[in-house]
């Protein structure tokens, strides 16, 4: 079974000052990051929804990803999920499941990911979760796609349709990564001294 990357970075980053897909960290932008990290976990293909700032930050995409944009990015984060699933499900041939990850969790590595893409399904449902508690990413099943694209609004995503779910697979992580998003500067992972 297959699993794509759907890497969601259209946001303006309002409470950070900037699109967090330009931040960088380690002299990498986190978009630049958060793709390879998927394709190092096995995600194939790799798609990366940007918005705000696509300019400046299409060039920060690794080759070889498909980038897709937005058009109604300030809406919120429902419209890039839209905007990835479409994009996803033109594809021939359409890919089993889509694991969907957010560009400001650093500390999500590929083992994460490979540990999620390896329950790809079309019927899948799994997210992460850290010390028990529920993150990104989160692995969707091509069978549910249209559902969620249907109900993805404002700055929930898919939180609507996963709520009162009991078929989601909680996929402990917490040994492996972070699901610690960056919200501020001050958030970013420091050195070490």
């Amino acid at each position: 079974m297959s699993a794509a990357g759907l890497l969601l970075a259209a946001g303006e980053g309002r409470r950070f000052g900037t699109p967090k897909a330009l931040v960088r960290l380690d002299g990498e932008a986190l978009v630049a990051r958060a793709a390879r990290v998927l394709a190092e976990g096995g995600c194939e293909p790799v798609v990366v929804v940007l918005g705000a700032r696509a300019e400046q930050a299409r060039p920060l995409v690794p080759g070889g990803v498909l980038v897709v944009e937005a058009s109604g990015w300030a809406e919120g984060m429902g419209a890039s999920l839209r905007a990835g699933l479409g994009a996803l499900a033109g594809l021939t041939p359409a890919p089993d499941a889509a694991l969907v990850h957010l560009v400001d969790l650093p500390g999500v590595g590929a083992e994460v990911v490979a540990r999620l893409g390896a329950l790809a399904a079309p019927d899948a449902v799994a997210r992460a979760a850290y010390d028990g508690v529920p993150g990104h990413p989160v692995l969707f099943g091509r069978r549910w796609w249209a559902a969620i694209a249907a109900t993805a609004e404002g700055d929930r995503g898919a939180r609507r349709w996963l709520s009162g779910r009991d078929d989601v697979r909680l996929v402990e992580c917490g040994d492996i990564g972070a699901g610690t998003d960056v919200d501020t500067p001050a958030d970013l992972p420091q050195p070490p001294k």
